[in-house]
């Protein structure tokens, strides 16, 4: 009876540090370990694959952009509305990182930590490989909805006003502007991706607070921003030269420098040393 007694002790007690370990906070050094580990699993993807997801989110990434103007066009005239309109602009981002679609500002953080932890000639190839994949898919993705909206009924005429005043809000930032304003965004995409393995139930929440803030803040984001200057480009009005050089290459390297220059680098500094005493 009394080691009857004693075994259940240690059961409830084995229990109990089960219950404190699901409950603890993940180090720095285990969120990183899960996103390196998603990076590499996402090197491994085939081509065909990543150009499928790569596309699908570009076109889904559409809904942030018409999220926000249907907010914009029957919110009625008030000085609240602005921050309600671009809880619309969460839609899309929501719709492509709970559906684990390819979305290329993801990609600065995720693949780029399996290449900072070996950084090889061969990982630098496979990292730019995706990274290429994945940035022409996703402007693909986003020329092709925009050619919908522009061209086709699928949207009901009172939206465009709105999606045009959007799309040359957007687009129409001198380079410097949308250089700058594009680092932020990049930044706070890539601290989603760093969070998501702690907040698990609060995923969407983490998701539609942060991406908020990113239209709130009037950042630039390179695949939303890419419907948005696909919309300007499909109804003329917008030419190859400033599309390219005014908003496309600027906001790119913007996010670029955000999202891996800046919070990867930050975030591979917080383990460095945690890794190599490991290893």
């Amino acid at each position: 009876m009394e080691e009857q007694s004693h075994t259940q002790s240690a059961s409830e007690e084995e229990a109990d540090e089960q219950s404190i370990q699901d409950a603890a906070k993940l180090s720095p050094r285990l969120i990183y370990e899960v996103i390196r580990r998603d990076g590499e699993e996402e090197l491994e993807r085939p081509t065909r694959s990543l150009i499928w997801s790569g596309i699908a989110a570009g076109i889904m990434i559409s809904f942030s952009v018409l999220g926000e103007a249907i907010f914009r066009t029957y919110l009625p005239d008030a000085p609240s509305s602005y921050l309600i309109e671009n809880l619309g602009y969460s839609l899309g981002f929501l719709l492509v990182i709970l559906g684990r679609m390819q979305l290329f500002t993801e990609n600065t953080i995720t693949t780029v930590l399996p290449l900072m932890a070996a950084p090889t000639r061969g990982m630098f190839g496979r990292v730019c490989r995706l990274w290429g994949i994945v940035l022409i898919a996703n402007v693909i993705g986003a020329f092709m909805i925009a050619t919908v909206f522009a061209h086709t009924s699928a949207i009901s005429p009172d939206l465009m006003p709105a999606l045009m005043s959007l799309s040359e809000h957007a687009v129409g930032m001198p380079a410097g502007e949308s250089f700058m304003r594009a680092i932020p965004a990049g930044i706070l995409v890539a601290a989603i991706v760093w969070m998501l393995p702690q907040v698990e139930n609060a995923a969407f929440f983490v998701i539609l607070v942060f991406t908020w803030l990113i239209a709130a803040g009037d950042f630039t984001h390179i695949v939303a921003g890419s419907v948005e200057m696909g919309l300007l480009a499909v109804t003329g009005n917008l030419g190859f030269i400033d599309a390219i050089f005014g908003f496309f290459l600027p906001v790119l390297f913007g996010n670029v420098v955000g999202g891996t220059a800046i919070f990867t680098l930050m975030a591979w500094g917080q383990v460095r040393d945690e890794m190599v005493e490991q290893i």
